[in-house]
């Protein structure tokens, strides 16, 4: 099984999180702001991981430490549970439609951090009870605490909430995708450098 408990506690926000990498998409999420707890649901959902995240955060400024701390927390306990990535296709990549919303979002599990997030909502600065520029910094905070290299790109969606919720669905396919052991190569790493 491959598990990782983390336990994250700063000035702005206290996590506790389990997550199993081969789980059934079960989940247990509370980070006292409904429209991120939604979009987590997703990610555990449409990726087959089993995710519980309760984060007490200061939630009376902003979402926003709760936010990115989450993503940290979520993206350290992904390469927690990776060890060292030995057999995993490393790589993951899909295009996602919602109703009338389309993103493309590609991963390579590489151990180096880049972003290129590619993603407007346009006249709508609100997701719920979220600011809408939040969906990148969990992203940004995902791929600190899992490096790697990250990219989105919406070619369609006029709704935002269809446009936030088709990201994290298409991160969460990819994410499946490349943390998934190849068969074949299951006691190979992924990578002629000899580590990633």
């Amino acid at each position: 099984m491959r598990t990782a408990e983390i336990k994250r506690k700063t000035a702005e926000t206290d996590i506790t999180l389990s997550l199993n990498l081969d789980g059934e998409g079960t989940y247990d999420i509370d980070t006292g702001c409904g429209f991120f707890d939604h979009m987590l649901e997703q990610l555990s959902r449409h990726g087959g991981f089993d995710i519980t995240l309760h984060c007490k955060g200061d939630i009376n400024v902003d979402c926003h430490h709760t936010v990115e701390d989450c993503g940290i927390a979520l993206g350290t306990a992904f390469l927690q549970a990776l060890g060292d990535k030995r057999g995993i296709y490393r790589y993951g990549w899909a295009a996602l439609p919602m109703d009338e919303a389309l993103v493309l979002c590609a991963a390579d599990l590489s151990g180096r951090v880049a972003v290129n997030f590619d993603i407007s909502f346009p006249g709508e600065y609100r997701l719920g009870d979220m600011d809408a520029e939040l969906v990148k910094e969990f992203f940004l905070g995902f791929a600190r605490g899992c490096p790697m290299a990250l990219h989105f790109k919406k070619l369609y969606g006029e709704n935002n909430h269809h446009v936030c919720e088709c990201a994290f669905k298409a991160f969460a396919k990819v994410m499946a995708q490349a943390v998934k052991i190849d068969p074949d190569r299951a006691d190979k790493l992924p990578t002629t450098k000899g580590s990633l």
